[in-house]
């Protein structure tokens, strides 16, 4: 808007401003944020800023704080199995590798914290605090393991393969949550979630094929609840099955 008004040639626009005073930059932010939550501003947005954010929020946008935290990291960690490939609103270039949406992992996480999944763990722990660090391992050995099995599905464009595509990364994360618990203890829970991954491997269909039990080519999954949540309970079922042999 700024820049808008800096080049037009008419000086008599009668514009309304807003303003407040900050002491800080992370000030700014919050009140930013506050402001803007009457007329929304665009969710991923919202999601980037909050991780700088040290003051008290509404309980909706606290359930996203420690989420689009966990996506900042695994974004910019070079051992992260998601370096680099998350869209982010603040850095989309057409030109980078980054293919899956943040909105996506977000809901994963966001999920799995709050609906008793593997995150869930480590959610309040003393004092009501949470072990993102603890969170942020969990997230990497199992997408690590997700990414080394299916390694013909990782990286691509969602048009390409559908592991990337949001309504992947959201089956695959309802999986995480099932997987997870159950090697919680082990001594090698990476080697563990890639033998889960292994026995299921062969009914997948991310880049090519039928799904069977959904009646889809793996290219007409999409981003759509029904879809999504059929593609997980298949997974879900799909890892039963396999763990009963």
């Amino acid at each position: 808007r700024s820049l808008a008004l800096s080049k037009t040639t008419n000086q008599k626009i009668p514009v309304p401003v807003v303003g407040f005073a900050a002491v800080d930059l992370e000030m700014q932010r919050e009140q930013f944020i506050l402001v803007n939550k009457a007329k929304p501003l665009p969710v991923r947005l919202i999601n980037e800023l909050l991780p700088e954010i040290d003051a008290e929020l509404p309980p909706d946008l606290t359930a996203r704080k420690i989420p689009s935290e966990l996506c900042n990291l695994l974004n910019r960690d070079p051992s992260s199995p998601f370096h680099d490939l998350i869209k982010r609103i603040s850095a989309e270039d057409p030109n980078k590798k980054a293919v899956i949406h943040d909105t996506a992992l977000i809901n994963v996480m966001k999920r799995s914290i709050n609906n008793y999944g593997a995150l869930s763990l480590f959610k309040n722990l003393g004092e009501g605090n949470s072990n993102v660090d603890a969170m942020y391992r969990v997230m990497c050995i199992y997408w690590s393991a997700v990414k080394d099995e299916f390694p013909d599905a990782w990286g691509k464009k969602p048009t390409e393969s559908r592991l990337m595509h949001s309504a992947g990364i959201e089956a695959m994360g309802v999986l995480m949550d099932r997987i997870m618990p159950r090697v919680h203890k082990s001594n090698n829970p990476q080697q563990e979630v890639r033998e889960a991954l292994h026995r299921i491997e062969q009914h997948c269909r991310w880049t090519e094929g039928t799904w069977e039990g959904l009646g889809l080519r793996w290219n007409e999954v999409q981003n759509l609840p029904k879809h999504i949540k059929s593609l997980a309970e298949l997974l879900v079922q799909l890892d039963f099955a396999a763990s009963q042999d």
